[in-house]
């Protein structure tokens, strides 16, 4: 597990965001390289994760705590290229946002998790200790892996 602090953008938003995705861009690409160079590309999995999204509303220089958020999943054994879940409508005067722009997610992170989990070897039935949200939400049905 690999930590990559510094979203937590309050402030300077517009300044040091792009930065920090290129940063996040390069590690995970470079990783992903070196799996596949010794062999293992489709042994590793690679996910990005959060326990937050941002609002579509600036604070002034920045944006506040949201609920909707991207992750990035890559890995061999991912069937990638694809967007999971429903993009939402951007916009603050839309039914898909509950104020200040905090977007209501498509998708549970838990359901991410769930998938996760299931390719790391955990049973579905353990995946409700592992995940204990998991039972109010339609687990297994992203498609995240290859047949």
């Amino acid at each position: 597990m690999v930590g990559m602090g510094g979203f937590d953008l309050h402030d300077f938003l517009p300044n040091q965001h792009p930065a920090l995705l290129q940063k996040l861009s390069t590690a995970m690409k470079e990783f992903d390289d070196a799996m596949t160079s010794l062999g293992k590309g489709s042994q590793v999995t690679s996910f990005t994760a959060s326990d937050f999204g941002r609002t579509l509303t600036s604070n002034g220089d920045g944006s506040d705590h949201g609920w909707g958020s991207h992750h990035f999943v890559m890995g061999g054994a991912v069937d990638g290229g694809k967007f999971f879940g429903t993009a939402p409508e951007i916009g603050l005067t839309h039914n898909q946002q509950v104020g200040s722009g905090r977007l209501i997610p498509s998708t549970a992170v838990d359901q991410l998790g769930a998938e996760l989990a299931a390719w790391f070897g955990v049973s579905a039935t353990d995946v409700k200790t592992v995940l204990p949200n998991a039972k109010n939400f339609d687990l297994y049905k992203l498609g995240l892996f290859k047949a």
